[in-house]
């Protein structure tokens, strides 16, 4: 099955699945040990209308209410599910037809409509990635609650781009396709090509990003059944695999990157879905339950590390990752075409699932429950957020212009904010957060702390926090986060720093412990969360840090000014100027934005 020399065969031993430190820059879903059906969004929340087939949709990765969706029209819609809104609607157009080929410009008059076949947002959710079926990606950076702005327009590949993905090499944000002309190509965010991939024998049907301690890498997966991975050097496929009955399938790693799934159809009509081992290069695990003679390509998703879910038969089947037989399956009360698609948000508490009628699905569990009922009941931490610069676009420069087989092989893998500006104010913050406050305690009340007197100096455990940056700050604030998988900590110098501990062999739950040392995370541009303490007297000033409930955003203050941080990215998304007042019973916050 494996075909391939011993060069190759040392890559895959090095793509051993274990976890490496800049694995630990990507928040993986909550842990825990035991699981149920409960755990599964399986009720239909509601339906939204798209008005055409949803071919392909993607959650935003921190925002995790909101979805964009690709439709068959050429269509691209961004849905905030928290209040059902369609925050903005791109219908297919050609920004500037004079940089297309000829071939593609012979081809864009005839009949044929041209056809999303791929969205996806970058990993820092900055930038929202199109593929079509006839030769274009488009690029967007989304830089506020409705404002995605036409970035780059790249003519990719001569036919259909079927996959678009986005990929670091060397630590450089790019874009990588691929196409029925047999190539993959990566692309920087000027539109300039850095790499061209050649050696399918057949259109490429997907593609699969990844790296494993620092080695940087694509699978690929073409219609003819065969799998490849490239290392970014130009330097030919390292390896080259079948997929279980030569299917057209495609290739997803679990969310804290340390397994790896296929899954897909024959020509026959036959579907597999199965776990990998890397460093053999064999199928480790095949899971049982779906059909035979499908008319076309399953698509499949993972969530929670722990499970698998797989549109078929206007059903949807979910498995538990380490059980080979199906855990349930369910019609999601019915309306579901034969193959629905599905996409998981990254929390895993959101499920949407395409309709045969133009639309889509949005399935629950308890916690997605929660989740949307306190988002409605308050303002929406994205409507208080204006628009902000990319630091791509400061990168790259001002934004761009403005088969034969019996299978039909087009790809789907799988968002985000609020519309109306607001005028900021103290007050109004206030009210927001109280209101957010009260929701959360309404419905998830916490259970009384059972406190405990510390009798034994055996007790108390020391663990030393890592840090190669600046020492010379102390340490002001500290607390967990809510996940309990990590400690932020506010510096004196009013720097924030956020420690986390990974999963592994010495700590398998990823939770704080004194037995492993955290490891001190910062995103990939090393960016650091600082206050604005200019002009700030610090030795008057009251330093304070709070978490949103999910970990997604960090409130700071370490002076006259609050700030709000995306904790994904770790970039100011608010700035709030106050004045302290101090009271004998305490102080005020007042001020203007």
């Amino acid at each position: 099955m494996v075909d391939h020399q011993s060069a190759d065969h040392e890559l895959m031993k090095r793509l051993r699945p274990v976890q490496s430190i800049e694995e630990v820059a990507y928040p993986t879903s909550r842990q825990q040990t035991s699981w149920s059906l409960d755990d599964l969004p399986r009720t239909v929340a509601f339906n939204l209308h798209q008005g055409s087939t949803v071919t392909s949709m993607d959650f935003h990765p921190a925002l995790h209410t909101l979805l964009l969706v690709g439709s068959n029209n050429g269509d691209i819609t961004l849905w905030e599910l928290m209040s059902r809104e369609r925050l903005v609607s791109k219908p297919f157009k050609i920004w500037d037809m004079t940089k297309c080929t000829l071939q593609f410009q012979a081809t864009i008059g005839k009949d044929t409509p041209v056809s999303v076949s791929r969205v996806t947002w970058s990993q820092d959710g900055s930038f929202v990635g199109v593929a079509f079926t006839k030769h274009l990606i488009h690029l967007y950076v989304y830089t506020g609650p409705n404002d995605l702005r036409q970035h780059l327009e790249v003519d990719a590949h001569n036919g259909a781009v079927n996959d678009l993905a986005f990929a670091h090499p060397n630590k450089q944000l790019c874009v990588v396709t691929c196409g029925d002309d047999k190539i993959i190509k990566v692309w920087d965010l000027t539109g300039r090509k850095l790499y061209n991939f050649e050696g399918h024998d057949a259109p490429v049907y997907s593609i699969c990003p990844h790296y494993k301690e620092n080695i940087q890498f694509i699978f690929s997966t073409a219609t003819d059944g065969k799998i490849k991975a490239w290392l970014y050097d130009n330097m030919g496929s390292r390896v080259d695999y079948d997929a279980p009955g030569q299917s057209c399938t495609t290739m997803l790693y679990s969310a804290d990157g340390s397994r790896l799934f296929s899954c897909g159809t024959s020509k026959e009509g036959d579907s597999y879905l199965v776990e990998w081992n890397e460093s053999e290069g064999a199928i480790k695990r095949t899971y049982s339950g779906l059909r035979k003679k499908s008319a076309g390509v399953v698509q499949f998703d993972t969530t929670q590390n722990h499970f698998l879910a797989v549109g078929e038969d206007s059903q949807i089947k979910f498995w538990d990752m380490d059980n080979n037989n199906v855990m349930t399956t369910i019609d999601a009360e019915g309306g579901l075409p034969s193959l629905p698609r599905l996409r998981f948000n990254k929390e895993g508490n959101l499920l949407a699932v395409t309709t045969a009628d133009n639309g889509l699905k949005i399935l629950v569990n308890a916690a997605g429950v929660k989740t949307l009922k306190a988002i409605e009941s308050t303002t929406s931490f994205e409507g208080l957020r204006p628009p902000i610069e990319s630091t791509a676009i400061k990168a790259s420069g001002s934004a761009s212009v403005t088969n034969a087989n019996a299978v039909n092989c087009k790809v789907e893998r799988s968002s985000p904010a609020r519309s109306t500006p607001i005028i900021l104010g103290v007050d109004h913050l206030s009210r927001s957060f109280d209101k957010l406050r009260s929701v959360e305690d309404a419905v998830d009340k916490p259970k009384p702390w059972l406190l405990t007197e510390i009798q034994d100096p055996i007790q108390c455990r020391l663990v030393t926090m890592p840090d190669t940056t600046d020492t010379s700050s102390k340490v002001v604030r500290l607390l967990y986060t809510n996940s309990g998988a990590g400690i932020l900590a506010l510096g004196s110098n009013g720097v924030q720093k956020l420690w986390k501990w990974g999963r592994n062999d010495q700590n398998p739950s990823g939770k704080a412990t004194a037995s492993v040392a955290p490891l001190l995370w910062q995103p990939n541009s090393g960016l650091l969360m600082a206050n604005d303490i200019s002009g700030v007297n610090l030795e008057e000033a009251i330093p304070c840090i709070a978490l949103s409930k999910n970990d997604s955003y960090v409130m700071s203050a370490c002076g006259g000014k609050v700030s709000l941080f995306n904790m994904m990215t770790f970039k100011v998304i608010l700035y709030l100027h106050v004045k302290l007042i101090f009271k004998k019973l305490g102080f005020y916050f007042y001020g203007s934005p």
